[in-house]
This record gives C-alpha cells, structure tokens and sequence, in this order.
C-alpha cells in the first residue's frame, strides 16, 4: 500500500487528500511499468479516477510524480528489511536481496529518469541512504551472527546485485544462479 507519507511529503494532509495521493502513486507506478515514464499524466490521473487537477495538487511536475513513485517503492523495500528482523540473519539477508533484485530491474528505468532530470535530488538522496541503511542493518546483523564475512559492506553487495538485476540478455533464472554466487561469496568461510 502507498505511504503517502514518505519523507518527500511536505505537509499533513487530510483523509480524502491521503487516498488520493495514495491512488495516483499506485496509478503511476502501473502506468509506468506498463508503458513507461512518459505516460501521459492525464492517463495517470484518469486510471486513479481523479481529476488532472487533483494529480497537479499533489504533484505540480512529472518529476514530483516520478520522485513518489521512486520513494514508495524505497520505503517498501525498507520495510521489508524491516519486517524480516525476525527471521534467521542469513535467511533474512538472502530473502531481502532476492527481492532487492526484483526492485532494482523494475525500477531502473524511473531511476533513470530521475537521475537525468535531478541528478542531486533530495528524493534521490534520502532514497539511497534508506536503502543502504536497510540492507547494512541485515549485513551487520548477518555479521554478528557470524555467518557473513566481516569484510563485507552493502555499498559493494548493492552495486552488484543491482547490476545483475539489469543484466542484459540474461533472463530470471541466470539473474537468480548469478544472485546465488554473490551471497555464496558473502558466506563466512572459517579458516
């Protein structure tokens, strides 16, 4: 479900304001998927059964429209770290970076986008370091626990995984046997 109140909301807003947000977040996020970032915002706003004056309220650019997405699936893929604390640290960390790779392929291309049109966007910031928090809390936890080497930081993992999850001409099952070698090489190996 769409937090409409993720760090790049300004200000409280009022119940029917939250459902609408909430709608045209998950509206372009389908939108975007199916059709890409240049999907006209009047689609966006007709799928979310709001006026284009509503979508304009609330997202005054197609940038800020885009930064929402983004953010919501960040803030999704920061609860799910989040939700897994419970569960045993390796499985937890493995789980949260096979899903991290789903993340990554579908969101590259409105990462791109947003890197193009604000390479220094707040949005952009607090993202990556919700993410890098996030996957460093499983990381360090998985290290506590002595089943990942101690040399290990998220920034290297991250960058790896998100480039397996962009390979190109690689489909599910390579992007998965490749995933494993990575965590395979994160394994605490005792002398």
């Amino acid at each position: 479900m769409s937090n409409p109140m993720t760090e790049i909301a300004q200000r409280p807003m009022r119940a029917d304001a939250r459902r609408n947000y909430a709608k045209l977040v998950a509206a372009a996020r389908a939108a975007f998927t199916e059709t890409g970032n240049e999907t006209a915002l009047e689609s966006v706003a007709e799928r979310a059964g709001v006026g284009i004056g509503t979508l304009y309220r609330h997202f005054p650019t197609r940038q800020a429209l885009l930064e929402a997405v983004y953010a919501d699936e960040v803030d999704a893929m920061a609860r799910a770290a989040d939700e897994l604390s419970d569960r045993d640290p390796w499985d937890a960390l493995s789980e949260w970076f096979h899903q991290y790779v789903g993340f990554a392929a579908t969101k590259r291309a409105l990462m791109d986008a947003l890197l193009e049109a604000a390479p220094d966007s707040d949005v952009l910031v607090r993202c990556r370091t919700a993410l890098a928090r996030a996957g460093a809390e499983l990381i360090s936890r998985a290290q506590a626990a002595g089943v990942v080497r101690d040399d290990v930081e998220f920034l290297d993992v991250g960058r790896m995984v998100s480039q397996i999850a962009v390979a190109p001409n690689a489909d599910a099952e390579q992007k998965q046997k490749m995933l494993q070698l990575v965590l395979d090489g994160l394994r605490y190996r005792g002398a």
